[in-house]
């Protein structure tokens, strides 16, 4: 759907907002700035500042700027052979190369020695260009063993802002988050409360608007920044679920120009929640497996949650994210969390194609998983050893 066929229907319909979900319109700010010319309510952040955290660069010069810790790595964008080698060589190997307008694991690749930069400097700019229209690419120092932790803020665009702990996000394939957990298995409250507080404050001096996640590499207890989600993530609902929060609620509220309806203080975390991602996907090659569902049956119970739009007989399409529903449970603490999702995924059904549900049966009985030590390695390393 164009840009102009949605400003049509809101002009049609007397709509007064937009909310764009977690799509793909949801960080675009030439679709923001449309609507704000056309006096229609974007329910999230500015297109300014949609801009400003879209372009990886701009981003970390600007967080830099706030206070908020950076992964060592080349000061701006990287334009030569030349220029990424003696980068490399001035931060150290292993490095990672990122397309600047990257986004979902595009335009990454990683030189573990001076010997692979050339062939990942040109396979990074490439990609960028192929998946972005945009080749400029940035290098920072690529971390052996860190864990993905992403932030939750909300800020009312009136220089007020929160944060809603974390979320641990570390069981990745090809960069691409597969389970979420909150709170995160190794942020103590002292780290959540420092982290925290220099990613609200940060958001509060810009007079961000709406729901926003500041996500980091995490080693040795210390935080990196990588980027910034200007939007609503996939994985809210653990956040929801531990905090009694509705987010698109509180969305609609600083977007009708109300205050926050809670304030830090009145944040406290009860029990723990975790969510897998169901993708029609056939495994061991996690291969899209578009088709005809034949039966569904949603889990249910205390402390499940199943957000799909899957009925009996729905076709999904070919043209679209493999990602076909979310399962959400909340527990008094892990181990409760971890039972419940093994007992949910007992009672999911999804026949007619194949899904990544034995995925999580497989992986719920790793001790890894159970004691939640693992890192965004982890899992390319267990594929290997187990799927291929």
């Amino acid at each position: 759907m164009s840009f102009a066929s949605i400003i049509a229907a809101c002009e049609i319909t007397g709509a007064q907002a937009v909310h764009p979900g977690y799509g793909f319109l949801s960080e675009n700010a030439a679709f923001v700035q449309a609507l704000e010319d056309h006096d229609i309510k974007f329910i999230g952040p500015t297109a300014a500042d949609i801009r400003t955290m879209g372009d990886k660069i701009t981003a970390k010069d600007t967080m830099k700027a706030l206070g908020v810790p950076c992964v060592p790595g080349s000061p701006g964008g990287v334009p030569t052979l030349a220029d990424a080698q003696r980068i490399g060589a001035e931060v150290g190997y292993p490095v990672i190369i990122k397309a600047t307008a990257g986004g979902g694991g595009r335009g990454m690749k990683v030189a573990q020695t001076a010997a692979d930069m050339e062939q990942a400097f040109h396979s990074a700019r490439a990609e960028g260009k192929a998946a972005f229209g945009n080749d400029e690419v940035y290098i920072e120092k690529y971390l052996t063993t860190p864990r993905h932790i992403e932030i939750q803020v909300f800020g009312d665009g009136k220089g007020n802002a929160v944060h809603l702990g974390e979320r641990d996000c570390s069981l990745q394939r090809r960069h691409q988050k597969v389970l979420e957990e909150a709170p995160g298995p190794c942020i103590t409250p002292e780290l959540r409360e420092r982290i925290g507080k220099v990613c609200s404050d940060a958001v509060a001096k810009i007079n961000y608007a709406g729901a926003g996640t500041i996500e980091f590499l995490f080693e040795n207890d210390e935080f990196y920044f990588i980027e910034m989600n200007t939007r609503l993530q996939v994985e809210h609902p653990v956040t929801e679920a531990i905090f009694g929060i509705d987010l698109v609620r509180e969305q609609l509220r600083v977007a009708a120009g109300m205050p926050l309806s809670f304030t830090q203080d009145e944040l406290v975390i009860n029990g723990h929640s975790i969510e897998v991602r169901i993708n029609a996907e056939k495994l061991p090659d996690f291969r899209p497996c578009p088709g005809q569902i034949t039966q569904f049956h949603a889990p249910g119970g205390l402390g499940v949650r199943m957000d799909s739009a899957l009925y009996d007989g729905y076709r999904i399409p070919p043209y679209y994210d493999s990602l076909i529903g979310k399962l959400i449970v909340h527990g008094r603490d892990r181990p409760e969390a971890l039972a419940r999702l093994a007992r949910a995924l007992g009672e999911l059904i999804v026949d007619g194609v194949d899904t990544t549900i034995p995925l999580f049966h497989a992986l719920l009985a790793e001790e890894a998983v159970q004691t939640g030590d693992y890192n965004i390695h982890w899992l390319e390393h267990w594929l290997e050893e187990n799927l291929a």
